[in-house]
């Protein structure tokens, strides 16, 4: 603790409010009546759900206003969105006392409820309940420091805010030019995909080979699930989701052991077909909707076989990927750059409440 700052519990510079259990049955999809914020709610800014029926005031939630999710990992966010009522198992976080910003307390929260979560994890306690919230340590300076640590937090978020814009534009600029380039033409081959690629079942791994550390990469739906040293296949391929991750197509560029929960591409004639334009041909193909639904929904390799491909010449499909490729390229820089700004936001905001360079 910095000596010359004063501490309080969190309890004594706000209010809480707990969301109130509304009944499912009452929501609808429609858009009658106010959002409701569920959990998953918080970081996206977005609800699905609405209720139209009568609430309680104190149960509304503004633009701004401080959401803390105490189901799973505990997070904390500024609400992003309109107007909605608050659901069970979130606190809203407001009316702070003069001598206390709001922002200030807010970019202390992650790291206060951090602890919080570890006594819950280690199971001193069991569900969080008001004392647990009312009774959290905050340090609090004088009204001077604390504007300015926000303002210097605020710069880094406000380059973040604009990092994200751009990640989102360059997003939607690579799902519109890859829905334009490949919207089939004249002189267009159309071919089954089993005509262009064969497609191999991934292998099973025995558990400790899942636990092990190495440059190899198994995929799901968001990425690497694990790694393993043991390798199957040495050049690019396409891995698809076959189980779990259903439909989830990546382009694998390193060696690679498909999991026994994927399937793997293996180019029949590279003179018809590049990889990379099969691997977007496939993208805009949603074979997530391709899933046989049983006990564990899954894709079937005939299926996959006799999906229909619009193909231009091979001199095309390089241009195709070369135009889809700069895009990406251009994504990962982005992506880069949101990694290093966040290092920052953390670096400054260890600093800040450190009491360095004030």
């Amino acid at each position: 603790m910095i000596e010359t700052w004063s501490t309080k519990k969190l309890g004594e510079v706000c209010d809480f409010v707990f969301g109130y259990s509304f009944r499912a049955d009452d929501f609808n999809e429609s858009g009658d009546g106010l959002p409701v914020i569920r959990i998953g709610d918080i970081d996206k800014g977005i609800t699905k759900k609405f209720y139209y029926k009568k609430y309680n005031n104190k149960y509304l939630v503004n633009n701004g206003e401080i959401l803390i999710g105490l189901s799973g990992s505990i997070k904390v966010n500024k609400w992003k969105g309109k107007r909605a009522l608050l659901n069970q198992r979130i606190v809203k976080v407001h009316n702070f006392t003069s001598g206390v910003s709001e922002n200030f307390v807010f970019y202390q929260l992650p790291k206060v409820l951090k602890r919080l979560e570890i006594q819950i994890s280690q199971g001193t306690v069991k569900n969080v309940l008001l004392p647990h919230l009312f009774n959290l340590q905050i340090l609090v300076p004088s009204l001077s420091i604390q504007q300015k640590i926000i303002e210097r937090l605020n710069e880094i978020r406000k380059a973040q805010e604009l990092n994200e814009k751009q990640i989102s534009l360059a997003n939607e600029l690579f799902q519109s030019l890859l829905h334009q380039e490949l919207k089939p033409k004249k002189n267009w081959q159309t071919k089954k995909l089993k005509e262009v690629a064969a497609i191999h079942y991934g292998k099973g791994l025995t558990r400790s080979e899942r636990k092990e550390n190495g440059k190899i990469f198994a995929y799901g739906s968001n990425g690497p699930v694990y790694k393993t040293d043991k390798i199957l296949i040495n050049s690019p391929t396409i891995v698809i989701g076959r189980k779990g991750a259903v439909g989830a197509v990546h382009l694998v560029e390193t060696p690679c052991w498909p999991i026994d929960t994927t399937f793997y591409t293996e180019i029949l004639d590279s003179n018809l077909i590049d990889l990379k334009f099969l691997y977007f041909a496939l993208r805009i193909k949603k074979l997530e909707k391709m899933a046989i639904v049983t006990a564990v929904p899954g894709i079937n390799r005939d299926h996959l076989y006799n999906i229909t491909l619009c193909i231009p010449s091979i001199i095309i499909q390089h241009q195709i990927v070369k135009k889809l490729s700069i895009i990406q390229e251009y994504k990962k820089k982005l992506l880069k750059q949101k990694e290093l700004l966040q290092e920052l936001f953390e670096k400054v905001l260890h600093k800040c409440f450190s009491g360095e360079n004030l």
